[in-house]
């Protein structure tokens, strides 16, 4: 018995390296595997490849808006007339909402037509007057290159 449990015990021995060795005559030229080694745990690694990834962002935002630089500007031109558009229909809608307001308003607009009708449109004079006032508006505006064409 006491042979049997020498046996064993030399099955299990350790090596210097650190490695378990198992004697026996059929594994004597076999060459020994280091003990495994414990493996990152799958947390750990999508940590680190988010971590990775967030210290990498501002690069790849200012590489994205280098790119799209003209029609990321568009876009938020676009948005930003739309908003505007929106607050501006809403100030008017609450405008509306008080009374006698509304009524005053149309009474001023149909005022200022009345009087641009009877100022600018019934004589030909007038008319020729207000055409060179609009010439002069889009050469102030657009530049000489008109006047030329």
């Amino acid at each position: 018995m006491e042979t049997e449990q020498q046996r064993l015990e030399s099955a299990n021995a350790m090596s210097q390296e650190g490695m378990l060795a198992l004697q026996s005559a059929e594994n004597e030229n076999l060459p020994k595997l280091p003990p495994a080694k414990e493996p990152k745990s799958q947390w750990r690694q999508i940590s680190t490849k988010t971590a990775e990834s967030i210290t990498q962002l501002p690069k790849y935002f200012s590489r994205f808006f280098q790119k799209y630089k003209q029609p990321l500007i568009t876009v938020v031109l676009i948005v930003a007339a739309i908003v505007t558009g929106k607050v501006l229909l809403a100030m008017v809608d609450a405008i509306n909402d008080i009374p006698l307001l509304a009524p005053i308003f149309e009474v001023i607009g149909l005022g200022y037509v009345s009087w641009f009708i009877f100022r600018y449109l019934i004589k030909s004079s007038t008319r020729q007057e207000l055409a060179q006032e609009i010439e002069l508006l889009k050469q102030q505006v657009l530049g000489n290159s008109i006047s030329n064409s």
